[in-house]
């Protein structure tokens, strides 16, 4: 007989796995309306980074890939919408300001398609999306691994970021490109109207960022992306080919990256090589770290509570940030290897109660022990057993 349990979820049960969506999404229609502007456009840019953190969340936690450079990624994006944007706000015929500072007469032909608001939205996925997938098959495929994978994505970030970096005439290099005061559906991009609802569409974008990130890390692709991580060799003798995985992944990552960039630019007003800087791409793994890789959604917490932290600290006491960044990563490495979501679901809040002198509460199964089908088969047990007990105490022939 095949045993079922019972599969209904009781209302703590369901808390305690869904309580961070639950907390995002009644954030996401309370605060919008108790919040000033400014702390609301805080918000908005810090769920923003969340989704970057997604990114780096599938390829590092799920696969085992640090990589140092998306910042890469998410400067092409913000670059993106910024150009559109610049177009965007202009009569026919003319230019954006800066080219006039530098004598440019004519529209270089790589803006030329940005003027057009259906390109520009495919653009800020694809792009980055492609940059990641061409360079991440040029690695994989020479089996770069390891810290040396990571060394090298921080290496093409300073490449790309000297790059752009010099690049005054075409973009207006460390100058970078101003997003706050160009207009968008008739209405000006910095204003608060336009950054309340940019907040809706981040919240309905990290969302559906996790749940893409979710699927793509449950089933048989999901335990392909482990296995990468936990042991390549084998699953390459197995005869699964890991470049094609890392590259997927790699690739998907990337995409994130730019939508993450250009949310980020028209919440913040304006991109610049800034967004690459190194300092910038490991401050991503941090969030990563303390919120909990392997989670996704410690990955978007982390990035919302960590900038936060920082927004809110350095309004006080501005000099005292680096340290306290610091000492979060240094526990996370020696106290929550797994990040505060990896903590709390292996009852680290348990664990502290207990050390304070209270007893936890005895595990029990309770939906398994009123099972009609485990029932039924305990009684037929017990039905079997006082049944051999009674045959084994009546005396036999030979001894009447």
């Amino acid at each position: 007989m095949t045993i079922t349990s019972n599969t209904s979820v009781t209302p703590a049960a369901f808390l305690r796995r869904w309580w961070p969506w639950i907390a995002i999404i009644a954030a996401a229609l309370i605060l919008p309306f108790i919040l000033p502007p400014f702390r609301l456009n805080l918000l908005g840019r810090f769920l923003s980074l969340g989704i970057v953190a997604l990114g780096i969340d599938l390829i590092w936690g799920y696969t085992g890939l640090l990589s140092l450079g998306q910042g890469i990624f998410f400067a092409l994006g913000g670059y993106a919408i910024a150009m559109y944007l610049q177009l965007d706000s202009l009569e026919p015929g003319q230019l954006p300001e800066f080219f006039g500072l530098y004598g440019v007469k004519a529209l270089p032909l790589f803006w030329q398609p940005f003027s057009s608001p259906w390109f520009t939205l495919v653009a800020i996925w694809v792009i980055p999306a492609l940059v990641a997938g061409l360079l991440g098959y040029l690695v994989f495929r020479n089996r770069i691994k390891g810290v040396y994978f990571s060394i090298l994505t921080q290496a093409a970030l300073l490449v790309f970021f000297n790059f752009f970096n010099g690049q005054q005439k075409l973009i207006n290099g460390t100058n970078g490109l101003k997003t706050d005061t160009a207009s968008f559906f008739g209405q000006m991009v910095g204003s608060d109207a336009m950054q309340r609802n940019l907040f809706w569409v981040t919240v309905l974008l990290v969302i559906a960022a996790w749940t893409l990130c979710r699927w793509l890390t449950t089933g048989r692709f999901g335990d392909a992306l482990i296995a990468v991580r936990d042991d390549e060799p084998r699953l390459r003798f197995t005869g699964y080919n890991p470049t094609a995985f890392k590259t997927v992944v790699f690739t998907v990552a990337g995409a994130l990256a730019g939508i993450s960039g250009a949310l980020y630019t028209v919440q913040s007003g304006m991109v610049s090589p800034q967004f690459m800087a190194v300092p910038f791409s490991i401050e991503m793994v941090i969030w990563v770290a303390v919120g909990g890789r392997g989670t996704l959604i410690g990955a978007v917490l982390g990035a919302v509570l960590i900038n936060y932290a920082k927004s809110l600290i350095s309004e006080q006491l501005p000099e005292t940030w680096l340290f306290i960044q610091g000492g979060l990563f240094l526990l996370v490495v020696t106290a929550l290897p797994d990040g505060v979501v990896g903590w709390w679901r292996q009852g680290g809040p348990g664990r502290i109660l207990a050390m304070l002198g209270s007893s936890p509460a005895s595990a029990t199964y309770p939906g398994l022990d009123l099972d009609p089908d485990v029932l039924a088969e305990k009684r037929a047990i017990e039905g079997r057993a006082r049944a051999q007990e009674s045959g084994a105490s009546q005396p036999s022939g030979a001894e009447r």
